[in-house]
Parts: structure tokens; sequence; C-alpha cells
């Protein structure tokens, strides 16, 4: 048998399963992901930042090579920013070339991490001339947003201590709050804030944003318009990511994700390249919210941001790049094609084995 007559084989028995194969061929056409300016220069490790030919020297260059991952795959027409990593004098210039290569300009991420002033923090930092500054800083990011047309600002705060009594923890928690309803007040309506969170490094006694409650909470604190943003890379080992994924969701928080992935802790590994399971189930409780009652729910899935956030190290950044976009692609496409009815129906009668093999029926 050909691999067009497997295909054709392939077709039939999901039709005989109820599964439109056109309509999950449309949503992986309709499945957009973001890629970082950041991932196609050089990077490193803590120590060494490895140089490579060709690498681009400015966010134009950058551009040009995102514009190379969107040609070969066409689900990649977005490129998030760094400021100030990829600051110009001329936004609207910017904007002009982004769109002859056919891209737009993604979410915006403030640095509030590499300034010498924020070396006791940022939007925490006891004192009120720095965190004015931190907060300038995410005002400049909002309106940079506003003239490159983007709807997304989306924050990682470093800020946090290494040793008990170092910090008032409750005062830093007061201060990231109302830092942030200044921002917040700065959103247009079709605008949103990501708040990402990480439990450890820089900081490894506490980080003021140490994990998805406490920016599922801080959102909830500050609006509609502030989301959470969940990356893949950012949990405890043996943590079920796809259950913080199904209660954000539920809860209609849920913002984005920052693909990547990870052995020890925050490696960025290529997505998919070390756990692709993991990335199939966070996919499946996506998917099967697209059939939930809340229409709540659903319209939060369908708004979710899909980023990938990689520094390559060693490997080629363009192929990364391709390849963790391919394999994204692949267990979203195994996620579809999950006959979401039946495993409801084997849930109502708590067919154990029933559930968990119509989920991983096409894991091969």
């Amino acid at each position: 048998m050909n691999s067009d007559e497997a295909y054709q084989v392939f077709v039939k028995q999901q039709e005989d399963r109820g599964i439109d194969i056109d309509a999950v061929k449309e949503k992986l056409k309709s499945f957009v992901i973001e890629t970082p300016s950041w991932g196609y220069g050089d990077a490193g490790t803590r120590f060494k930042v490895f140089q490579y030919e060709g690498s681009p020297r400015n966010i134009y260059e950058k551009l040009e090579d995102a514009a190379q991952v969107q040609k070969h795959t066409g689900i990649c027409p977005k490129v998030a920013l760094h400021i100030p990593w990829d600051h110009v004098d001329d936004y609207s210039e910017l904007k002009r070339y982004s769109e002859g290569l056919g891209l737009e300009i993604g979410a915006i991420n403030p640095n509030l991490f590499q300034d010498e002033d924020y070396k006791y923090g940022s939007l925490t930092h006891n004192s009120e001339s720095i965190r004015k500054k931190a907060i300038e800083h995410l005002l400049e990011c909002v309106d940079i947003a506003k003239q490159l047309g983007s709807s997304e600002v989306s924050l990682w705060l470093a800020d946090g201590s290494n040793y008990p009594g170092q910090s008032n923890i409750r005062a830093r928690k007061k201060w990231l709050q109302s830092s942030l309803e200044k921002v917040y007040q700065h959103l247009n309506n079709d605008m949103r804030l990501l708040i990402e969170y990480k439990h450890f490094e820089p900081s490894f006694y506490h980080t003021d944003l140490a994990d998805w409650g406490m920016a599922f909470q801080l959102s909830q604190n500050l609006g509609e318009k502030a989301e959470v943003l969940v990356d893949l890379g950012h949990h405890p080992q043996g943590v079920n990511v796809e259950q913080i994924v199904a209660y954000l969701l539920d809860e209609k928080k849920l913002g984005g994700f920052h693909f990547n992935n990870r052995k020890y802790a925050d490696d960025d590994l290529m997505a998919g390249s070390i756990n692709p399971y993991e990335l199939f189930l966070i996919l499946y409780q996506i998917v099967d919210s697209y059939f939930d009652d809340d229409e709540g729910v659903r319209h939060t899935a369908k708004h979710i941001s899909y980023m990938i956030d990689q520094c390559h190290y060693l490997e080629s950044k363009t192929r990364a790049m391709l390849q963790s976009v391919i394999n994204i692609q692949v267990q979203y496409a195994k996620a579809l094609l999950v006959d979401v009815d039946r495993v409801h129906h084997y849930q109502r009668n708590n067919d154990i084995l029933g559930a968990e093999y119509e989920v991983r029926r096409h894991l091969r």
C-alpha cells in the first residue's frame, strides 16, 4: 500500500468514527503560532553566548528570518518583539517593513530584568522612584503596541528574593497590584495584558509571580483585559499542566501560551522535543473546550494566543523554529482527531480504560 492509499484508508476510518477530516484540515490552517524575535538571534547559557554566521543583527533581519518560517509553514504571520532589545526610532517604518514581508507584529514583551536599577526588583522594588521607572517602561510598551497595531502586552516579571527576611513579601504584593493597575488603565479596550509566572529563577526564596494561582488572582483583580499566560517550562517537575489549562479555560482567563520544552528547568528546548505527550494533552484540553456548553469557555478557547518562546543555543535558529512549529501542529492534529463525544460517553459511564484509550488512540 502506497502513501496515498494509506491516507485514504485513514480518512475512511475517521469518517466512520464521525471525524470530519476536512474540518480538521481547516482548523490546522487557521491555527496561528507566533514566533519570537529573540528566537532568531544569538543566545547562550550562563557560560557562553555562541556566535553564528548569518545571525540577524537587528529587528529588521530577525523579521526576514521570521518571514522564511512563515513562507514554509503558512501559520506564523506574527512576530513578538522584546523592548528594548528590538527598539527602533521609527515604529511606523518597522510596521511598514513587517507588512512588506507579509508579517504583523504580535505581543510586545517588556524587559524588567536587565537594567542596573532592577537589581532588587522593578515593579516590586522598595524604592518608589524605581517602581515608577518600571511602570513608565510598561506604559512605553503599551504605546509601542498601539503604534504597531498589536493588541497584546506580555509580562514576565523576574522580581523576587533569595533569602528569608530579605523582602517584605506582602508589601511587594501590594506594590505589584498598584503598579499594574496604572498600566491596565492605559490599555485600549481591544488590548490584553498577558501575565506570565515562574516558580523560581532568578529568585530562589520567593518570586513575586511564582505560579498560575498568583497570576490568575492578579488578572482577576485587574479586570477582563488581563489574562494568564502559561509557559510550558515554568512549572515544578511533575505538575499537571493540562489541569491548569482546563481550570483557566473554565474561568475564562487563559490568554496564551509560551511553547517550549524542558528537561530540568526552564531550558527553552524546542517545543515537543522532550515531552510531546504533555503537549498533546494540553492541546486536547483546548479541543475538548470547543464542545463546552458554556459559550464563554468556547470564546476563551478560540482567542488563545499561541506563541513560541525559545532561545536556541546550539541549533540552527530558523530550522529549530520550523521544527517547533511542526511539532506543535502534529500534536494539535492528533488532539483534533480525538472523538470528544465518545470520550464524554465513556466518562459518563465511568469507563476509565475506554476513555483513556479513546484519548490516545492516535498517538502512534
